[in-house]
């Protein structure tokens, strides 16, 4: 039998069972901001699809930036608390529960042994976010306890939850000074069933003609079912390439939000579990969109807006004030 010795000055994590999984819903599973550097071993970065409710989550409950979540998608998760831990709950608004009466998001709960946490039915968007003070505790893979679906690997056994799964947290105090502590009504996204996603042309933008970039810029896409973690492809008018280009490019990286057009002319958005591709690509969503990226489902509809690169980076600072505001207000409560 081989046995794997701790390196020396690594502390050993001390960890408490915090959740049974009675219902595992649709998809659910362990994320963190995602693994990164690996990209050129065809190791893409998973995490959290909607980083921005990542990271509120684990502010309101004083977890560290990138400690581990549960993303759930649409309905059906139940958990049954096995001990003591204070969570929040963003993003989507998935009707969230606490034993039968409805919990409010985007704000910390006290949960005690016993309690049982449900997501009921889409009100908005489709995938939230549920921290636990502590942090979610499964082995580190290339860095990061993220499910990589695809890989099988990460996260859980590198898959789903499933009726039965215990979920352990750090064994340390729950926070209850944190208790009722709320993220500001008027910073909290709204996810609607049209997003208005604004991108930064190109890469390949020069591939399409004057017409394909208009219809691309004045079309309402529609969200097909062949969506996942990976990307989501879109129905609509079709974008006109230009003749005398290939449909296809060589094979290079891709960005979160970065939108393909594929030969069919109907545009797809990339997610967190593609590294590379060799389809032209049109523009980008900008960072602060993503979230709206990551909360889009069949049925919904989507809009591109192009604007400067200029105004992106504006609107990068505006939201990364906007949290460090936060942070600063919560220091030592």
């Amino acid at each position: 039998m081989l046995f794997m010795r701790r390196p020396q000055g690594v502390p050993k994590i001390e960890k408490i069972a915090a959740f049974e999984v009675i219902n595992p819903g649709i998809l659910t599973t362990i994320q963190d901001a995602g693994r990164f550097g690996y990209s050129r071993f065809g190791v893409p970065p998973s995490g959290a699809l909607d980083p921005f409710s990542f990271r509120v989550t684990n502010l309101l409950v004083n977890n560290q930036g990138n400690e581990a979540c549960l993303e759930t998608t649409l309905m059906g998760l139940r958990l049954k608390a096995l001990n003591e831990s204070v969570i929040a709950i963003t993003g989507g608004d998935l009707s969230p529960s606490l034993n039968g009466e409805p919990l409010e998001m985007w704000r910390t709960h006290l949960l005690i042994e016993g309690d049982v946490v449900a997501f009921k039915k889409v009100r908005s968007g489709c995938r939230a976010c549920l921290s636990a003070s502590g942090g979610f505790i499964v082995p580190e893979v290339m860095g990061s306890r993220s499910t990589y679906l695809s890989g099988k690997f990460g996260g859980l056994e590198g898959r789903p939850l499933k009726k039965g799964d215990i979920l352990y947290r750090l064994d340390s105090p729950p926070p209850l000074n944190r208790l009722g502590l709320r993220f500001p009504n008027e910073w909290i996204p709204s996810f609607e069933k049209e997003a208005n996603l604004r991108v930064i042309p190109g890469p390949q933008d020069h591939h399409f003609t004057e017409k394909g970039f208009r219809t691309f810029c004045t079309s309402t896409y529609h969200v097909t079912p062949s969506c996942d973690r990976m990307g989501i492809r879109l129905d609509g008018p079709k974008i006109e390439r230009r003749s005398d280009v290939e449909e296809s490019i060589i094979s290079e990286g891709f960005l979160s939000g970065a939108i393909q057009v594929p030969g069919d002319g109907k545009p797809i958005i990339i997610l967190t579990e593609l590294v590379s591709g060799g389809y032209t690509k049109i523009a980008t969503v900008i960072s602060v969109d993503l979230a709206k990226v990551a909360q889009l489902k069949p049925g919904d509809r989507a809009r591109f807006n192009p604007i400067p690169i200029e105004e992106a980076h504006q609107l990068l600072k505006e939201q990364e004030h906007r949290l460090q505001v936060f942070k600063n207000s919560i220091q030592g409560s």
